[in-house]
Formats: C-alpha cells, structure tokens, sequence
C-alpha cells in the first residue's frame, strides 16, 4: 500500500493547565499548519479524536477543531477508540487520501484530563467491561499495570531496580523535551522511594492524567513533490483487533449462532499490533531506528519491547542494562520521554508518537536525535480490542 506524506506537526505543551481541551488541540494544529507551510484554508479533511470527557464538544471533536478554526466548508470526521484513538483518527485521514477524495488533511487531538486515575465515564454500566473491572474487581488501572509487572518478575526475573531503570531513562529524555510535563531527571533511588501504589509499582513507576495537544497534516505524496518539500511517510497504521480461539466445535457459538471455530492466535495480541504494521510498511523489528511505545508504567515499556520484537522474550531487561534503549543507544525506545514524562491525554497520544517519530526522522530532535533514523515505529493499545502501531520511514 502506498504511504501518505506527513507534511506537519504540532503539539501543544503537556501539563495541568485547566482549560478547555479545544485550546490544546487548536493550539498544536496551527503549529502543525505553520510546519507544514499552510493556511487553514488548505485544509479539505479534518479528523479529530475524541475525548469524552469533555462534554458533547468531545463527543464531536472534529466540527468543534473546524468551528474553532473557522467555518471554511471543510469535511470533517470524529472518532473514539479509547488510547487508540489518535492512531484511527490517523487511519481514517490516511485513508481518504489513498482513496483519492481528498489532497491535504489535519489529524488533532486533545484533552483536558480529570484529576488522578481514569475512572469509567458514564454512572453506572454494569454491560460495560471497564465498569466491571473497576467495581468489582477493583483493578483500577494502577492495579491492573501492576499485575502485568508482577506476571513479568514471575516469568522473567523482573526486579523494582529494573522497573526503576525505565524511569530514569525516560526522564532524563523527557528532560530534553520542551513539550514534556515532566522534564526533572530522576535518580533510580528516588524512583524506589516514592509511594508505593500497586506492589510492585510505586508513583514514579505510573504515568499521570495530563492536558495536552497534537495535530499532522497529512498530504498525498503527489502534492508533497508539487510543493517539493521534503516529507516523512506515513508507511502504515494498523488497528487489528485480537483473536479469542473458539475451539469448542460440538457446541454452538450462542453469541452468533455460529459453530465455525476460529484457531488460535498465531501470536498474542500486542505481538499482532506490531505484526500487521510491519507487514504493511514491508519492514521488519531489524529496520527500526527508534520506537515510541505505550509505558502507562515501568514494566509495561518492557513488555511493548519484546511484543514489537526489538528482542526475544526475557530479554528487555538486558537491552535496557546495556543501554541500547537509552539516547544514544542502538535502538532508542521513548525517546520522546514517554507516557512517564507526559502523562496520558487520552486522543492525543498516537499522534503525539507519530509527530516524535517524524522530528527524529527530520533530523530535527537536537539532543535526544536518534543517528540516521529511517525506520520509526511507535505503538499502544486502547481499550476493548483496539490496536494501535505506526510505522514511519523516510
């Protein structure tokens, strides 16, 4: 498949500012217009993420950039695939390009995040998953990343110190990163001190709740030559959703009233995310110069590490002892700063992946530049099945 052009990004700073979400996303997507050297004007599709907690403006995010913008006749879209969003609000511009309805559109996404943990939205929803997990299970998302860290020290040896490790790195790149909310480096023995929340996660281990912004314009490659600049590619996106075998055959499937059986998974469902992007950007986790992926804590940057296959399972700890992930390293992984330095702002964050991935393949991140990058890939998963990777080269 044909890659799009990225043609500009912008972000508006992480924090705790307490506005409206409209002000972060418009912010960065008029940065992203000025990179991209164009008028609003020039605009034909915009996407927008949306956050849905943030009244019915959120709910419809994409006529509320375009009203914010100014009316000008331009199509819009919204749309919500939880942590995924950004990376489907990506897609579905991708796609309309590909299709040839339209030249040049703006991605955008912003929050404006409650205070603490998540919560599900909406009152009470006993059909809701999310819901359930919290009330009766009581696996608020701290917990929940928490179970995966202590599924990681079972099966591979994990320690607190190497949890801790991640963080150190982390901020230190965040600490060079004028977009990030947390931009303090931090020692391993802080990180080891600080309040335990989830055994084995202490605070530094857990990303915060954040305001913020991000925003593309993405192009066809044919109005990139016209314009003859030089353009990073948007060389795939996948939103796979997981495989749930149904190997019972002499019973019906009550859901569908269906007795086909669906095979196992060749692979779990992270490893798929990965998978299907490499597949279709016709790159492999040898051509990656650098990769942002989804640390909503310490231990699960390490997970996302041998899911996206930048190593065998057991393995990560090892490419973070040697420094291979770090800046500098053979393969830099949240280069960025990661959710560690920034905080969740829930529509924002695949695009804000995405505009990391192109400042390093432009050349331009200044100390956390990532030597000939060509190859980025970046990744996370929102609720209820939705994939989310993005694979950009030049």
């Amino acid at each position: 498949m044909s890659a799009v052009a990225v043609l500009g990004t912008g972000m508006h700073p992480w924090g705790k500012w307490g506005r409206p979400f409209l002000e972060y996303g418009v912010a960065a997507a008029r940065e992203a217009l000025r990179d991209a050297g164009l008028e609003w004007t020039d605009v034909q599709y915009v996407v927008g993420a949306d956050t849905i907690r943030n009244g019915y403006p959120g709910f419809v995010s994409g006529a509320s950039y375009a009203r914010e913008l100014g009316w000008s006749g331009a199509r819009v879209a919204s749309c919500y695939a939880a942590c995924a969003s950004g990376a489907q609000a990506l897609d579905i511009a991708r796609a309309r390009i590909l299709a040839g309805l339209c030249e040049v559109a703006l991605v955008i996404g912003a929050d404006a995040a409650p205070k603490g943990f998540f919560k599900p939205v909406g009152g009470d929803r006993p059909d809701d998953p999310d819901w359930l997990r919290f009330r009766l299970l009581g696996a608020t998302n701290p917990a929940y990343f928490a179970l995966y860290a202590r599924r990681r020290m079972a099966l591979h040896g994990s320690t607190p110190a190497d949890f801790a490790a991640v963080k150190v790195k982390n901020a230190l790149a965040g600490s060079l990163n004028p977009m990030a909310r947390y931009r303090k480096r931090v020692t391993a023995e802080e990180v080891l001190a600080s309040p335990m929340v989830a055994d084995p996660l202490r605070l530094m281990d857990i990303c915060a709740t954040s305001d913020g912004g991000a925003a593309v314009v993405l192009a066809s490659q044919e109005f990139a030559r016209r314009r003859s600049v030089p353009f990073v590619r948007l060389a795939a996106v996948s939103t796979v959703t997981p495989v749930f075998p149904n190997t019972v055959l002499e019973l019906p499937d009550f859901a569908t009233d269906s007795t086909a059986a669906v095979p196992a998974p060749e692979r779990p469902f992270r490893a798929a995310i990965a998978h299907a992007a490499y597949e279709e950007a016709g790159v492999g986790p040898e051509d990656v110069s650098l990769a942002e992926v989804y640390d909503l804590s310490t231990a699960l940057e390490l997970d996302w590490m041998e899911d996206l296959g930048l190593c065998p399972p057991g393995e990560a700890e090892k490419l973070l002892r040697d420094g291979r992930t770090a800046l500098g390293g053979s393969i830099p992984v949240n280069p960025s700063g990661g959710l560690a330095s920034f905080g969740e702002a829930i529509p924002a964050q695949a695009i804000a992946q995405l505009v990391e991935l192109t400042t390093q393949l432009r050349g331009g991140a200044g100390a956390r530049q990532t030597a000939d990058a060509r190859v980025g890939l970046a990744a996370n998963q929102g609720l209820f099945g939705h994939g989310s990777a993005i694979i950009a080269t030049v």
